[in-house]
């Protein structure tokens, strides 16, 4: 597929009643990078292209001026270049081959490995939260499990101290809800981290954009 049409065409869209696509005004800067990131990267999985390009056909979209451009930018070409290291972080905690992962969730772990290695200003539940977001918006109605299971194991390979962050998360531990992982509970909610300024949740992250 070389016709940018085409191209256009291969990305994917969002789940009616789930993601609302582009033109919604609720959501952050940030989080319409991500999109815009997660569409860039599945029109690379599935049509290649080059990466300049596809993102120069992102910016042209009426909204992408909603977007974080500049985060945009560094999270589609970082995740591009270094696709091989990512797909080997990410081949070793799957269990198939990364040619069976559905486009949408491979794109989502991709970026989602991309931000826990290089933007270690961003908490990891933050970024595992919005990567879980994107694949219930735009992937398979369960693919969003398989990216937090994956995402999981991916936060604790490369991020040092994650570890130390989950237990004083741990049952018995008085930090936010005892007992209670803010990801796993995104994950079978649906609603995202709680909102506590404190710990690293969305909350924050928006506060950083």
């Amino acid at each position: 597929m070389s016709d940018p049409d085409e191209r256009r065409r291969a990305a994917p869209a969002a789940q009616e009643g789930r993601g609302g696509g582009f033109s919604g005004t609720r959501r952050s800067p940030r989080r319409r990078a991500r999109e815009y990131a997660l569409q860039g990267l599945y029109q690379w999985l599935v049509a290649g292209g080059s990466g300049p390009d596809i993102a120069r056909q992102m910016a042209a979209d009426e909204h992408f001026a909603l977007a974080d451009g500049e985060y945009f930018n560094t999270l589609l070409s970082g995740t591009i270049d270094a696709a091989p290291e990512l797909d080997a972080i990410v081949g070793r905690e799957i269990d198939r081959p990364l040619k069976d992962l559905a486009p949408v969730e491979h794109a989502c772990l991709l970026l989602a490995t991309q931000e826990l290695r290089h933007q270690p200003e961003i908490p990891y539940r933050v970024i595992v939260n919005e990567a879980i977001e994107l694949a219930k918006s735009y992937g398979g109605t369960d693919g969003y499990k398989y990216v937090n299971g994956v995402l999981d194991k991916v936060v604790d390979r490369v991020r040092a101290h994650a570890a130390d962050e989950r237990r004083r998360h741990a049952p018995g531990q008085r930090s936010g809800q005892a007992g209670e992982d803010p990801v796993r509970a995104a994950a079978e909610g649906g609603g995202g981290p709680p909102g506590d300024e404190g710990s690293g949740t969305v909350a924050e992250d928006r506060r950083r954009r």
